[in-house]
Parts: structure tokens; sequence; C-alpha cells
């Protein structure tokens, strides 16, 4: 599953929060950076200026409410 979000800095530690409660595997990408988005010092390296994807394997229904707040329309 992937869904497209903009993050801001401040934002990012209930980001990590939220994907450290998935079970599965959960990244956040952009271009060609791939980091794990259960690492907070991954996700504060990437470009906030840019609409980040986030791709994870599974059901996870609260993860998924959970992105709707940074979710972007593409």
């Amino acid at each position: 599953m992937q869904h497209k979000i903009k993050l801001r800095p401040d934002e990012v530690k209930d980001f990590v929060s939220a994907a450290t409660r998935c079970d599965c595997d959960v990244d956040i990408f952009y271009n060609s950076f791939i980091v794990d988005a259960k690492s907070i010092i991954g996700v504060l390296g990437l470009n906030f200026n840019q609409i980040l994807t986030v791709a994870y394997n599974g059901c996870e229904p609260d993860f998924e409410r959970t992105l709707r707040k940074w979710a972007v329309a593409v």
C-alpha cells in the first residue's frame, strides 16, 4: 500500500510514533531516497519540501487513519 503525504519537521515525531506501532515494515521515500519510517533520524534527513511516499505491506487501519492528516492529493 502507498500513500502520498506532506510532513513538516515538527510532525516527524508523531509520524514515526505511528509508523512504529505497525507490525509491518514501513518505508518513506521520494525520488531515490528511501528510509525506514520507524527511524526518526532517517525521516529527519528527508527533504520536507517534497511530497513523500509512504509504503508498507499489510493492512494497518489505524496507521492509514493517522496518515490522512498528512495526505496530499496528487
